[in-house]
């Protein structure tokens, strides 16, 4: 081989390894979930001579509000459009913290792009990733998110009950520092995901589960969700900051679909593809029980699906602690038969060997007289889920200790 050959493949080999990068920004090294929602699908099309009622927008902007738990210095948003029957084209998309209602503090906008340009079509089934930006994203503060769809965009691929109020403009508003809605709405469409940057920050802890851990129940633009009252206490302390990604879904199961796939099913998307994800709090079986009459579930099918979910984190190096299962009597359909299945579930969870930790969210709740019900000032009024103050109790049940290190 000549001297000359050597030379010019050395400098080809060279210019490959220094292609120029495309992002408009430098990619922090590390990102991290600071708010999540978990998509599920909309009402499934209706027969032909009914009325869709899925919502639909048309050459709006969704103004979407979410809350932060740590804060950071570069911001990126996570969108899908999982559930989709049409492509959804994003004509723009901002990010800014929210002022209050539909303003944004103008100082703090900032342009979204995705892979340099200013707005992306998801193909149904698609996700999208947008680039970062430079911004002072402060910890547990509002953050707007403003989409403008193009296009008509059906609200199906969305986390139905958010229990915060967002924004629905007429046109492009993108950039506006306040507009009149046409509408409000309390879910979040294709949007899924807030990370941000933090050299400071250690992981994410994820909140799996059901409606309990979704919030329902709880007050309107209160954030008074127990990830929320989580969220805030890791942040009081010393310990390097982490941030909490709330994947509850209202109506979930552990095994079979109910509202939106299950656990087992959605595991990989809302847990392992977490951005920064260290620990996962688990959460879910009430509504498997509460079912199970009609499908035959029995306490040990819920246990060998949380046998499976503990595999699965603990093959990822996730740390994985297992919540008891709140009460939910006296309900007539919570049949005797329905508590004994509880009690056995959570048996298993409190028993060493199985979950990483436990948070005896059961004893935090429950009347000390009346131990399959809810304390009454804890008591929503359904007998199945806590109200506003029963949530704070759930958040402040829970040992911080558990967070100081994830699994190896």
């Amino acid at each position: 081989m000549s001297r000359r050959y050597v030379v010019i493949v050395a400098l080809v080999v060279a210019a490959c390894g220094h292609r120029p990068s495309l992002s408009p920004e430098p990619a922090p090294s590390r990102w991290f979930a600071t708010w999540a929602a978990s998509p599920f699908a909309g009402p499934a099309r209706p027969p032909r001579d009914s009325i869709d009622r899925t919502p639909t927008v048309i050459a709006q902007t969704l103004r979407l509000v979410v809350r932060t738990s740590i804060g950071g210095d570069h911001a990126r948003i996570r969108m899908s459009n999982e559930y989709g029957d049409r492509p959804l084209v994003i004509g723009s998309a901002h990010v800014a913290v929210r002022d209050s209602g539909a303003a944004i503090v103008a100082a703090t906008d900032r342009t979204l792009t995705f892979g340099g340009k200013n707005g992306i079509t998801l193909r149904p089934g698609a996700v999208a990733l947008s680039d970062p930006v430079a911004l002072d994203v402060p910890r547990l503060a509002d953050i707007a998110v403003s989409l403008y769809l193009a296009d008509s965009a059906r609200l199906v691929t969305r986390h139905a009950a958010a229990h915060q109020t967002s924004y629905v403009g007429r046109g492009n508003v993108v950039g506006a520092r306040a507009f009149i809605p046409d509408t409000s709405i309390t879910q979040w469409p294709f949007l899924v995901g807030l990370d941000v940057s933090n050299a400071a920050a250690t992981g994410v802890i994820v909140t799996f589960g059901n409606s309990i851990t979704d919030g329902t129940a709880s007050t309107l633009d209160a954030n008074g969700r127990w990830p929320n009252v989580l969220a805030e206490r890791l942040l009081k302390g010393s310990e390097p900051p982490k941030g909490v990604a709330n994947h509850g879904i209202g109506g979930n199961r552990v095994l079979t679909f109910g509202t939106g796939p299950s656990a087992l099913a959605r595991f990989d998307r809302d847990v392992l593809m977490t951005p920064g994800v260290t620990h996962i709090v688990l959460l879910e079986g009430i509504n498997d029980i509460g079912a199970s009459a009609r499908d035959g579930v029995t306490a040990d099918d819920i246990i060998q699906g949380y046998r499976q979910l503990i595999a699965r984190a603990h093959d990822r190096g996730i740390a994985i602690i297992g919540a008891t299962l709140t009460p939910a009597g006296p309900r007539a359909s919570f049949t005797s038969e329905l508590e004994a299945k509880r009690a056995a579930v959570n048996a298993f969870i409190r028993a060493g060997g199985n979950f990483d930790a436990v948070i005896d969210f059961d004893a935090a709740t429950r009347d000390p007289a009346h131990p399959t019900q809810f304390l009454p000032a804890y008591d929503s009024g359904d007998h199945l889920h806590p109200n506003d103050a029963g949530y704070k109790a759930m958040g402040e049940a829970i040992d911080l200790t558990l967070f100081r290190a994830r699994r190896q």
